[in-house]
């Protein structure tokens, strides 16, 4: 989970905010948390596939499954470029009963998720504030590629001036998703969206590439 304030961060210094219970960071981690654990009690029985983008140290996914009734039927695919991140991904990621996968790669590259698609939830968490706005768009073009019907997204930006989010949920409308719900932070500089998929999937293109990080 990356920054959403759009600046240049040391990915490693930028986790330990998460240890002050009053950060915005601990806010949007309990948020993404509750809706992860909402959108899993609410799926149908048997395997629950996942996706997270540039996962961090997956504590937004596996600090659910760690506890959730569900997480024995989830297999998950964990993307992070960064090593030492990555690293702990996959040691947290054994103390859950889930099958979770960590990839030291590229989130943004498509053959990535070649042989996992379509999954039940995508995790899109710190990167729509990474990356510029016509990135934002492609990938949100590029989501039903991952998704089949009933699919549910959850996402993270931030509400800096000139504020993107209803432009998102716009974009998110016109690739077939309905929003379910937009959480605010209590200072609103963040937001928490979740949305479900209502069309029947698309071919996931191989070989392109959705943003890059600034």
């Amino acid at each position: 989970m990356g920054t959403e304030d759009g600046s240049t961060r040391d990915w490693i210094e930028w986790h330990r905010n998460y240890d002050d219970p009053d950060s915005r960071q601990s806010w949007r981690l309990r948020t993404v948390r509750r809706r992860i654990g909402e959108a899993l009690a609410a799926m149908p029985g048997g395997e629950v596939r996942v996706i997270s983008l540039c996962a961090g140290d997956g504590r937004d996914l596996l600090g659910v499954l760690e506890s959730h009734a569900r997480a024995a039927d989830v297999v998950a695919l964990l993307v992070e470029l960064d090593p030492e991140l990555a690293a702990r991904a996959r040691t947290r990621a054994a103390r859950t009963p889930a099958k979770v996968r960590v990839v030291t790669g590229d989130a943004a590259v498509t053959d990535t998720y070649a042989a996992v698609v379509p999954v039940d939830l995508v995790l899109v968490c710190g990167v729509f504030g990474n990356i510029a706005d016509e990135d934002v768009a492609t990938t949100i073009r590029a989501l039903p590629g991952l998704c089949r019907w009933g699919t549910e997204i959850v996402w993270t930006r931030h509400r800096r001036p000139p504020d993107l989010v209803p432009t998102v949920l716009d974009w998110f409308a016109g690739a077939g998703f309905t929003a379910l719900s937009v959480d605010d932070a209590p200072d609103h500089a963040v937001c928490v969206g979740h949305c479900r998929y209502a069309g029947d999937g698309d071919r996931l293109v191989l070989g392109e590439r959705w943003f890059a990080f600034r």
